[in-house]
C-alpha cells in the first residue's frame, strides 16, 4: 500500500507541476515546423529583401524555414488582413511597415485595427527617404527650393510612388511645415516616378535611398536632404531636412508582428532572436548596403513606434485630403 501511495502522491505532482511548465515547454519547441512570413509588397523592394535576410537568419538560427510570401494588394492590407485572420500560434507572421501605420486612416473601411489585432513582436529597421530633384533645378538647397516654391505657387509637381505611400506623405508633411504648394502627381512605384523625375516632367521626388542612390551618385539627381533624423554614412555631405525644418522626420521602418493573441512566450523568443540578428555584423552590413538602419528594442518599444507613428500620420492624411489609389 505505500507504494502504491508513494506511486500516486508521484504522478500527482507531476500533473500539477506539468501545466506550470507547459508554456516555457511550448515556447522552448517552438518553432516545430515552418514559419510563413507575409509580406505586402512584390519581390525585390526594401521589405521583401530584409524579409528574406531575417527569414534566412530565423531559419539558421531556429532549425526550421522561415518562407517568405508575398501578399500583394491593397496597400499591404490584404497580407495584413491574412495576418490578423490567421490562428495565433506563431506560424503565421507580417513583415509590417510604415505602409500599416498610414493606412489606418488612408482607408476608411478596413475589416481590421492594426494596433488592436496584431500583436508587436519587434521592430526591424528604418530606412530613410532622400528629397531628390533633376540637376537643371536652380534650387541648390533645401532653403532655396522652399524660397522658389513660395515664388512660383503652383508650377512644382511632386512625384510619389503611389497616393497614401511613405513618399507621398512625406512630401506633404514638407508641405505642411513649409507652406508651399505642390502638385501631387503619383505613380506605381519608385521606378516610373524618378522615370520621370529624369526626364523634367516632375520637379521633386521624396524617394527611398536605394532607389535614389545610384542616381544621386552618377549626378542624374540632385540631393538636397535626406529625412531622417541624423545624416546618413552612405551620404555623409547631404543635410537632413530637419536641419532647416527642427522636427521634421520621415522614414519606412519594418518590424514584425503576429495574429492577437499569440502567446507571450512566442513573442518573447521572436523578439530576442531577432534582437540577436540585427546585432550580427554581417546582418548589420547588410543593412547598412539598403542604406538602413537596425531598430532593436522590446515588443514594447516596439508598439510605441506603432503608435506614435499612426498618429503622426493620422494627421498629415487628414490635412492632405489623401485616399488610396
Amino acid at each position: 500500500m505505500k507504494l502504491r501511495r508513494r506511486q500516486f502522491l508521484q504522478l500527482a505532482g507531476a500533473a500539477i507541476v506539468a501545466p506550470a511548465s507547459s508554456p516555457v515547454a511550448g515556447a522552448q519547441a517552438y518553432p516545430a515546423r515552418p514559419v510563413r512570413l507575409l509580406v505586402g509588397f512584390a519581390p525585390g523592394g526594401v521589405t521583401d529583401i530584409m524579409a528574406r535576410l531575417m527569414g534566412q537568419w530565423l531559419s539558421e538560427r531556429l532549425g526550421q524555414q522561415f518562407f517568405i510570401e508575398n501578399r500583394t494588394g491593397a496597400a499591404t492590407n490584404v497580407a495584413t488582413e491574412a495576418v490578423v485572420r490567421a490562428a495565433p500560434d506563431g506560424y503565421t507572421l507580417l513583415v509590417s511597415s510604415a505602409a500599416n501605420a498610414i493606412n489606418a486612416t488612408l482607408y476608411d473601411n478596413l475589416n481590421f485595427n492594426f494596433i488592436r489585432d496584431t500583436v508587436p513582436i519587434a521592430s526591424i529597421i528604418s530606412t530613410p527617404l532622400v528629397m531628390v530633384v533633376n540637376p537643371s533645378s536652380s534650387a541648390r538647397t533645401v532653403p532655396a527650393f522652399i524660397a522658389y516654391a513660395k515664388d512660383n505657387p503652383g508650377r512644382i509637381n511632386m512625384a510619389s510612388s503611389g497616393s497614401g505611400s511613405p513618399p507621398h506623405v512625406a512630401g506633404e508633411l514638407f508641405k505642411m511645415m513649409t507652406g508651399i504648394k505642390m502638385t501631387h502627381v503619383p505613380y506605381r512605384g519608385d521606378v516610373p516616378a524618378i522615370t520621370d523625375l529624369l526626364a523634367g516632367q516632375v520637379q521633386v521626388y521624396f524617394g527611398t535611398l536605394p532607389a535614389s542612390i545610384e542616381y544621386i551618385k552618377a549626378g542624374n539627381l540632385r540631393a538636397l536632404a535626406v529625412t531622417s533624423a541624423t545624416r546618413l554614412r552612405a551620404l555623409p555631405d547631404v543635410p537632413t531636412i530637419a536641419e532647416f525644418l527642427p522636427g521634421y522626420e520621415a522614414t519606412i521602418w519594418n518590424g514584425l508582428n503576429a495574429p492577437r493573441e499569440t502567446p507571450a512566450e512566442i513573442v518573447e523568443k521572436l523578439n530576442r532572436d531577432i534582437n540577436s540578428a540585427l546585432a550580427d555584423s554581417k546582418l548589420k552590413a547588410r543593412i547598412a548596403e539598403l542604406g538602413a538602419a537596425p531598430l532593436p528594442g522590446s515588443p514594447s518599444d516596439y508598439a510605441k513606434l506603432v503608435a506614435d507613428e499612426t498618429e503622426k500620420w493620422s494627421k498629415v492624411v487628414k490635412m492632405s485630403g489623401a485616399r488610396p489609389d
